[in-house]
């Protein structure tokens, strides 16, 4: 469970109590079923990393576009709604070599002018023999990126490194090294599914 959630959680079900002794029970509902839902939505289960060289998902949801970007590296875009984990983990191992947050619009995730025009935070993970770039995209509910590493830090394959919170979007960039396993519409799961392999 990440701790926001626990927060929200918490101080929603103490307004809850407050508005059932002030009103009655039945006008206290709406405000624990809120409080029920923060602590599914801040849920954090634990992960079976795979081995070997692969890049794996940096965040569950649905794979929604594999596609090229120049000048010579393929896109990966994974969409998360209200009901995926949106706690978002390391794609390789290696060190945070750069970062990049960018404050921008709202735009539903789904769409690709989010990718360009949304807020969003930029991540390079540099390995011991290649690199990749992933990118936190705001959407139009989710107006929180969070992101617990700096420059220089060093994170394993699958480690926890933040989370965009209620509804959003991740964007990875593998260069041609690595072999995509993915397609369009197939679910994901951030730490366990491998989205590509090495050549």
């Amino acid at each position: 469970m990440v701790r926001d959630g626990i927060h929200f959680a918490l101080g929603l079900a103490g307004a809850a109590a407050l508005v059932g002794w002030l009103g009655g029970p039945l006008f206290s509902l709406p405000l624990l079923v809120v409080s029920a839902f923060c602590l599914y939505f801040f849920r954090d289960p634990e992960r079976q990393i795979p081995s070997g060289e692969v890049v794996v998902s940096p965040a569950d949801g649905k794979v929604l576009a594999v596609c090229p970007e120049p000048p010579a590296r393929t896109r990966v875009s994974v969409f998360m709604n209200l009901l995926d984990v949106h706690v978002n983990r390391a794609p390789i191992a290696g060190r945070i070599a750069a970062l990049d947050y960018r404050k921008g619009r709202f735009l539903i995730a789904s769409r690709d002018r989010a990718a360009l025009e949304n807020e969003q935070n930029c991540v390079t993970i540099r390995g011991d023999s290649s690199e990749v770039t992933f990118k936190q995209i705001a959407g139009l509910i989710a107006r929180r990126i969070v992101f617990y590493k700096r420059p220089g830090d060093c994170v394993q394959r699958g480690e926890r490194v933040g989370l965009i919170k209620f509804g959003s979007r991740v964007d990875v960039f593998l260069g041609p090294e690595w072999l995509i396993q993915v397609r369009p519409g197939e679910r994901v799961r951030a730490g366990s599914s491998i989205l590509a392999r090495r050549r």
